[in-house]
């Protein structure tokens, strides 16, 4: 199993830190873009083990005396029906879900900016949901020539006619549904309004990825770049960096391109550039709280071979091209990377062959691998689900955790009622089943409790999972892949 390789304390220590000095630096205000997700980072918690998913909301919550957040939203991605393909929803309900969930952790928020605005009727409902909600809303418009034409961009008819947006609190933390929302922009924007009005604001941006003192080539960074190959994003050293410090420094290309324009108009609304390269824009201390290399590097080549599996699946389903799939591949021959590598994948083949059924393989904790196979009574996964959690109680194989008499009911419910044309249980059914039992039934109670120790295992199916499935074992903290 993946040992820990990431300082979380450090990390949010010095992360925190390095934040309170980029705000003293500027003066009264800073804006800080936050890129990726402010909580949930399950990419960053795989590829940097001991990195908690909820690390960013944890270094928030240090600074939320005086932070306040700013969710932008694209009225594009409204229009165009975008959605958060990790969670299922559109942009839109995504907005109402951070806001809620950031007021549940006691951060502030101050209010919403609709990005690329031109009054279209499915955007003006959603205000008027927000302001309904009690949110305040306030509109950014297209501007002709961004990002060229910097001088038409800071006047009058650029930022100019975007609303301002007035915040009470020292750190503005500039936060969006997805890639490509407005955050940058919004951030420029409020720089412009702020200089306007006297107050010495700045702009800085928090990404954890690429980490810009690791190097090109450690699995960390490539394993970002296999995540946002559908982003045609492409890591690089940044020359303007090299230039300035002669220091090697990572980043990648949307940044470098965009910052001789965002460096041209910080010194046209400050007077100056308080940068000489896109990697001194950004405030990640990342790089510095990895306490065991090697077990990063081994975590980012099995996130690169995952990575590998979804967008297999995403091609099955038409949602990604090949170009994508192709990309990943080149990624891991690059990093010498193969699928034989996540150590599941051969033991749920050899079962599969062994038996002419679909199969499943999970590793364990101590490393052991458990296979399951599809029955007449149970799925791959769920076969596989009950046989880890027996080897994880010491409960011999013989004994059956559900009985056929327990199953079939459930079975005739499925088809006779409610229409499935699948009577084999699933991981969510079984586990239903299982904690039934478990009130009357000591061995399955004692396989309920290995539950826990699921979290952070590696899984295998050698068919495509159902969705039922995919979700259940993810809830549990499993990381799946599939060949389809």
């Amino acid at each position: 199993m993946i040992k820990q390789g990431f300082d979380n304390a450090k990390y949010l220590t010095l992360q925190s830190e390095k934040i309170q000095e980029r705000i003293d630096s500027f003066g009264d205000k800073l804006y800080l873009e936050f890129g990726g997700k402010l909580f949930d980072d399950y990419h960053a918690s795989r590829v940097l083990p001991g990195f908690e998913p909820d690390s960013k909301i944890k270094m928030l919550l240090n600074l939320k005396e005086i932070a306040e957040i700013l969710v932008v939203i694209n009225a594009n991605d409204i229009e165009n029906n975008k959605y958060r393909g990790d969670l299922g929803i559109t942009y839109d309900a995504d907005v109402i879900r951070l806001i809620n969930i950031f007021k549940s952790k006691g951060l502030y928020v101050g209010s919403v900016v609709m990005t690329m605005y031109h009054s279209q009727p499915s955007i003006n409902s959603f205000i008027k949901r927000l302001e309904n909600l009690g949110i305040k809303v306030y509109k950014h418009y297209p501007i002709e020539g961004y990002p060229s034409d910097v001088h038409k961009i800071v006047s009058e008819e650029g930022y100019g006619k975007n609303e301002y947006v007035p915040t009470s609190r020292r750190l503005v933390v500039v936060t969006a549904p997805g890639p490509g929302s407005g955050k940058m922009a919004t951030c420029l924007s409020q720089l412009y309004h702020e200089n306007l009005r006297g107050v010495k604001a700045g702009y800085a941006k928090f990404e954890t990825f690429p980490i810009w003192n690791l190097s090109l080539s450690h699995p960390v960074n490539v394993a970002y770049e296999a995540a946002t190959a559908d982003l045609n994003d492409v890591n690089m050293i940044d020359p303007f960096h090299l230039e300035a410090y002669n220091e090697l420094a990572v980043n990648y290309n949307r940044d470098v391109e965009i910052f001789p324009v965002v460096n041209a108009m910080c010194e046209k609304i400050l007077g100056y550039s308080p940068y000489k390269s896109p990697t001194d824009m950004g405030v990640n201390m990342a790089g510095f709280c990895i306490v065991n290399d090697e077990a990063c590097r081994y975590a980012s080549k099995q996130e690169i071979i995952r990575r590998y599996f979804a967008a297999l699946d995403e091609v099955r389903l038409g949602r990604l091209g090949k170009d994508v799939l192709s990309k990943i591949e080149l990624l891991m021959s690059k990093t010498d990377i193969s699928l034989e590598d996540r150590k599941v994948v051969k033991p749920a083949e050899e079962k599969a062959l062994e038996t002419g059924n679909p199969a499943c393989a999970i590793e364990l904790p101590n490393g052991q691998i458990v296979t399951g196979k599809t029955g007449h009574l149970v799925g791959a996964a769920a076969a596989c689900l009950l046989n880890a959690l027996k080897v994880l109680a010491g409960i011999a194989d013989r004994i059956e955790l559900l009985s056929p008499t327990v199953i079939e009911p459930v079975q005739r419910l499925k088809v006779d009622h409610m229409g499935s044309v699948n009577p084999r249980l699933h991981t969510d059914e079984v586990l239903m089943a299982l904690a039934i039992c478990a009130v009357t039934n000591t061995t399955a109670e004692l396989a309920m409790e290995q539950l826990s120790q699921l979290h952070g295992c590696q899984v295998h199916s050698t068919v495509a999972l159902s969705p039922a499935d995919k979700k259940t074992l993810q809830a549990l903290g499993m990381n799946v892949t599939c060949m389809v």
